[in-house]
């Protein structure tokens, strides 16, 4: 089977023995189509991961063979996460699963860009879902960064009627603006490429060029999605006294600053958030059935075989999002 790893400072497709299913609990499924994520990206220009890492984890599957005490069965068309937290540890108890232990050792095996991939017994009855019929494939493959974006929101606990800005829009602040949106929220979006000012508009959601927001504009919360130094600038200007500021990105460099008087005489609060609870997965999926947020017109279908451009044109901007069609 083909699979796509990390070689060097390129993603090189190779070919290894096929995947079976053995005696194992689970379900061998054969991945239709995989997202590239913002941060399959990261590990690869920062060497986060290894040589010989295969990435990708937003995928959507059929299943070919199952050994499962669950309802699931070969044919099925599904979607998974990667990641399981326990339910039990301190980080569970008090909401923080990313940081869980057993989370973080869960995976996708061997990962989403490869032609088959091996799901737990533990995948299949905790993250794992149909694919509702309504959605296609590549929608229906923004059901876990879409569960990222929902832990974020539910996170920054803001309140029905609040203001807020998304700064960068990506996919990411794309989907964030519009999860904003249908929990309650007066959103605006932000960023410099007129190109995404304007596919942000089309969803009717307010958004400007960041050198253009008025003075005088004041959010409730900030989404920060875009990695840029600039971005924690723009997010200090416009949040209100007593604000929140979201951090759902990672910077290309340490700051050489930290605005701790900001933060102290203000009253803000700064937080992070990064992967989702089964929970948020299942909101997520219930917000792309509904349509109450729309990925249409985000992705670029790329072929297995051109991953290295689908990484290349994401890196430059050249597109939005990749999707890769096994």
């Amino acid at each position: 089977m083909k699979i796509a790893v990390i070689d060097n400072d390129k993603i090189a497709v190779k070919t290894i023995e096929d995947l079976n299913l053995d005696d194992r609990k689970g379900a061998l499924v054969k991945v239709l189509g995989c997202g590239l994520c913002g941060s399959d990206i990261v590990k690869f220009i920062h060497k986060i991961s290894k040589d010989g890492t295969v990435l990708g984890h937003e995928i959507v599957a059929e299943i070919v063979d199952i050994n499962s005490n669950t309802s699931f069965k070969k044919g099925d068309v599904i979607v998974t996460s990667h990641h399981i937290p326990c339910g039990n540890c301190v980080y569970c108890k008090h909401g923080n699963v990313s940081m869980c232990k057993h989370f973080k050792e869960t995976n996708l095996l061997p990962g989403g860009f490869s032609e088959y991939v091996y799901l737990s017994e533990e995948h299949l009855e905790n993250v794992a879902h149909l694919k509702p019929e309504n959605l296609s494939e590549i929608e229906a493959s923004f059901y876990e960064p879409l569960g990222c974006i929902v832990r974020a929101v539910k996170r920054a606990n803001l309140l029905v009627g609040d203001s807020a800005l998304v700064v960068g829009l990506g996919s990411i602040g794309i989907l964030m603006a519009q999860a904003l949106k249908a929990y309650g929220i007066n959103v605006v979006g932000c960023d410099l490429i007129e190109d995404r000012i304007k596919f942000l508009k089309s969803f009717g959601i307010d958004a400007y060029d960041v050198r253009e927001l008025p003075e005088s504009y004041k959010a409730d919360g900030i989404f920060m999605t875009s990695g840029a130094d600039k971005a924690i600038d723009t997010a200090l200007k416009y949040v209100r006294n007593g604000g929140k500021i979201l951090v759902f990105s990672s910077t290309p460099s340490d700051l050489s600053s930290y605005p701790n008087n900001e933060i102290y005489y203000r009253e803000l609060t700064v937080l992070g958030s990064y992967s989702p609870s089964p929970r948020d997965l299942r909101d997520s999926l219930e917000l792309l059935k509904t349509g109450k947020v729309k990925v249409s017109g985000i992705s670029t279908v790329y072929k297995l075989d051109d991953i290295q451009k689908a990484f290349d044109d994401t890196i430059s901007n050249k597109i939005m999002k990749a999707y890769i069609k096994l």
